[in-house]
């Protein structure tokens, strides 16, 4: 009787939109499992690991099936929850499901082309005895490749011999015993492992212990070692032999490794190797209960549970300095007890590093961090501890704090997601695609584990508070700060007055000037925004005005004071600060406009004696350079800290009294249509940094319209104004709450083709969308990395049906990408960009 076949649809990590069906082979019929990696050929030459997404009994018609080289987990390392979310970010956000996968899962865990072959010498010598198998050219040029390097990856042997279907002769060759393949593919992730130390098999009790320490009595060093061991690990007469790792021992005994060694070689010690983690627990000395909430805190939390009953998603709209983080850790404390895992999201890396400071004096080693800054094998691992299958293992994580990325992690008893500072961007992925939104991919993953969604943030999101306003989410407010602390004092500071009047030193007003100085003198903390890195965002010739350009890039170059190069902040294409124009060799060169370099540096001439430092995305690359910024700035060892956006957001500092915003019309002047809600949330935010424990703080902001009326508002903490403005202002206009924005890159090395294409496609897109397209149009920067680019806005009522339209925009697409000439054309989908 024949066995009835199995095949499987696999994901595979490409920008294909579709599934890839593959053969099991008899003896992998029982590993096989929906959720498991398993290694195939795609292509000529290509070796991916794929994610088993189905497997049934249908065999396609139309082309051959290729088998499924191995299956690599003993469980699934992918649930049925994660491929729901998956599913609906491909769907929602115009992507594959490959690219999906390669953007969820850490690079250790997705396998590519990687495969090693190794010469089987044991075969060659039973051949030579007489085995009479031959081989064609094709294997013979294989097999005189790697009897020359033993072991080769799969792409340096497809090089070597320019073959793309080398893989075919590899089969050939296995099959025949002639080469051996890994059973896995190379993979970046490779288990930590350490060195430990016990007593050998030998010395099985105390006499033979004696015996041994005896006949060391001329070896000093190896005696003193022995009995540093002995005492370390607490050797006793029940014969307990215990281990240490042997950085410990050497580090404690003072003593050298070629003294462990001797004692290794005469049978005394041995030395074994055990895989560790690279995780760090989080065990503070002292898990302390959560502090007491005050009566607006208690109110805010009988609120939120009680809209719980009713509602999946509430949002906590609280003043800055409210105690948000407090409600927080209260409402955690209640889902651990009933065994669920919570996933907390931040907008910023250098949020998690002041947040889980707060958290682990609570929680412990329950809580684990998720972000970019973690190496590949990190990221693996805290993945493999949150897919371990018994909930009752202490070392499982029960809560994840992290930024967008860990809304793909593999939770399987979700009960709450936190979304702290939901307003912020940079929960949007931009580039590469899926070009996804955290909040909203997270309020999908809690409807598929019936899990309860809570935002947070002082200044909203017009489109969430109006979801707030209008049912469809829950609404607590916290209108007072915690222990009624007053709001800061802003004082606005008219530049273009002071301009005027002669009285700005650089960059800097009078009052601005004078206020650091009144803080510093009692000691206190200042917190600079400025909204641009670098020292200065372009050169000029003061002879020709020749600014230099990127030649990548249509965009100016950024002048970095530091590293003194001109840099490209769009494709990073750098060179030396030149000492003369490329135009005219004049050498009088100027640098225009400011960045954080700039007013780090220039402080530092008004305030000498005072420590400064700068936060911004220069001085952050490192893996815990934001931890060390902000630890030193939270002891008072940095005086004055310069930044970016980083700074606005959620930081909470005792001893800042004082924040500056250096220029305010930057903000506003920013041609988008969300402008003015970014530049009152930015300016709100930061002004929140200012006296939030011991007393009222004050906020200086600079600008040259102090009658904006996002200005006002900010003044009169009234986010209402600015969101009923603002909303009249959206649907006027035919904007976000009202409308969905889909946005067209058009993208091409050649400026022609970008122009056809771009204007064929908003041709057709008119024909059924009519005014509700806009473009095409260049961006403010029309070329990066050698690509030109042109957009086409597509605005889509909210009533209307946006799958229909997805599915019309992708039609046209692949109608255009049938033309041969267009085929390299790349079209880019950024639903609801940012």
């Amino acid at each position: 009787m024949n066995k009835i076949e199995l095949f499987v649809d696999l994901i595979l990590p490409v920008p294909i939109n579709q599934l890839f069906t593959y053969r099991v082979p008899v003896e992998m019929i029982d590993d096989c499992e929906e959720g498991k990696r398993a290694v195939v050929q795609f292509g000529p030459k290509k070796i991916y690991s794929g994610i088993i997404k189905k497997i049934h009994n249908s065999k396609p018609e139309n082309y051959k099936v290729k088998s499924i080289l191995s299956i690599l987990d003993k469980n699934p390392i992918i649930n049925q929850q994660q491929f729901k979310l998956w599913d609906w970010i491909a769907e929602y956000y115009m992507c594959s499901v490959g690219e999906v996968y390669k953007a969820a899962l850490p690079a250790g865990l997705r396998l590519e082309s990687n495969t090693v072959i190794h010469y089987n010498e044991d075969f060659f010598e039973t051949f030579e005895a007489g085995n009479e198998l031959k081989f064609s050219k094709k294997e013979e040029a294989v097999l005189d490749l790697l009897s020359n390097n033993k072991s080769l990856i799969l792409s340096d042997i497809s090089k070597s011999l320019s073959s793309n279907n080398v893989i075919n002769y590899i089969k050939i060759l296995q099959e025949k015993g002639a080469v051996k393949i890994e059973e896995s593919i190379k993979s970046d992730y490779k288990e930590k492992t350490e060195s430990f130390v016990s007593l050998s098999d030998n010395l099985n009790n105390e006499i033979e212990i004696n015996t041994a320490l005896d006949s060391l009595k001329r070896a000093n060093k190896q005696s003193e070692l022995l009995l540093h061991f002995l005492e370390i690990t607490k050797y006793d007469s029940e014969f307990k032999l215990l281990e240490i790792s042997k950085k410990e021992l050497l580090e404690k005994s003072g003593l050298a490794n070629e003294t462990l060694n001797q004692l290794v070689k005469k049978g005394f010690l041995k030395i074994s190797k055990k895989s560790i983690s690279r995780l760090i627990n989080i065990k503070p000395n002292l898990i302390i209960p959560p502090k007491e909430l005050n009566e607006a805190q208690n109110q805010a939390i009988s609120e939120i549970k009680n809209q719980f009953k009713e509602k999946d998603t509430v949002l906590l709209h609280g003043v800055t300095s409210s105690g948000k983080t407090e409600i927080y850790i209260h409402l955690m404390e209640e889902y651990l007890k009933i065994g669920k895992q919570i996933l907390y999201l931040l907008p910023e890396i250098a949020l998690t590093t002041q947040i889980i400071e707060r958290l682990k004096i609570h929680f412990g080693d329950k809580i684990g961090v998720y972000h970019s800054r973690f190496n590949n094998a990190e990221r693996v691992e805290i993945w493999n501890n949150i897919s371990l299958l018994d909930e009752m293992d202490l070392t499982r994580y029960q809560i994840i704090l992290g930024v967008r990325s860990s809304v793909f992690l593999p939770f399987s008893n979700l009960g709450l997601i936190i979304i702290d500072e939901e307003h912020e961007n940079t929960f949007k992925q931009y580039n590469p695609a899926p070009r996804y939104h955290a909040k909203d991919s997270a309020l999908v993953l809690a409807k598929v584990h019936n899990a309860k969604t809570l935002l947070g943030s002082a200044t909203p999101s017009i489109e969430t508070y109006l979801n707030a306003k209008t049912g469809k989410f829950g609404l607590v407010e916290l209108k007072s700060r915690y222990k009624d602390i007053s709001m800061p004092e802003i004082v606005v500071s008219d530049i273009k007055e002071a301009r005027r009047k002669k009285q700005m030193k650089s960059h800097f007003s009078p009052v601005l000037l004078e206020n650091i100085k009144i803080a510093l003198d009692k000691k206190e903390q200042v917190i600079l925004f400025q909204n641009r890195r670098g020292f200065s965002p372009y050169i000029e010739c003061g002879e020709c005005g020749w600014i230099p350009k990127c030649e990548y890039c249509d965009v100016s170059l950024t002048y970095h004071r530091n590293t003194n190069q001109l840099v490209c902040h769009y494709c990073g294409y750098a060179y030396t600060n030149p000492n003369s124009c490329k135009a005219c060799n004049s050498t009088n060169i100027k640098t225009r406009g400011f960045g954080t370099e700039k007013v780090e540096e220039e402080l530092g001439i008004f305030f000498p004696n005072h420590i400064i430092k700068r936060m911004d995305l220069d001085t952050t690359v490192k893996k815990n350079s934001h931890a060390k910024i902000l630890s030193g700035f939270e002891k008072s060892e940095i005086d004055i800290l310069v930044g970016t956006q980083m700074v606005t957001k959620g930081l909470d500092f005792d001893n800042v009294s004082l924040v500056g915003i250096l220029d305010a019309d930057q903000m506003l002047n920013f041609p988008d249509f969300r402008a003015y809600e970014r530049s009152y949330q930015l300016m709100a935010q930061v002004s929140g940094r200012a006296g939030r424990k011991n007393k009222q703080g004050k906020v200086i902001i600079q600008t040259l319209n102090p009658k904006n009326k996002i200005i006002i508002d900010v003044i009169n903490n009234d986010y209402n104004n600015m969101f009923i403005n603002q909303l009249s202002e959206r649907k006027q206009f035919s904007y976000p709450p009202y409308f969905r924005l889909i946005n067209i890159t058009i993208k091409h090395k050649t400026i022609e083709i970008v122009d056809y294409v771009s204007n064929f496609f908003a041709d057709e897109l008119k024909k059924i969308f009519k005014t509700n397209v806009l473009g095409p149009e260049y961006p403010i920067i029309g070329r990066i990395q050698n690509y030109y680019l042109k957009n086409i806005l597509i605005k889509i009522d909210k009533k209307e049906n946006q799958n229909k339209a997805k599915k019309i925009i992708k039609h046209i697409a692949n109608h255009i990408k049938l033309i041969d000439k267009f085929k390299s054309v790349q079209i880019v989908y950024d639903v609801d960009p940012q």
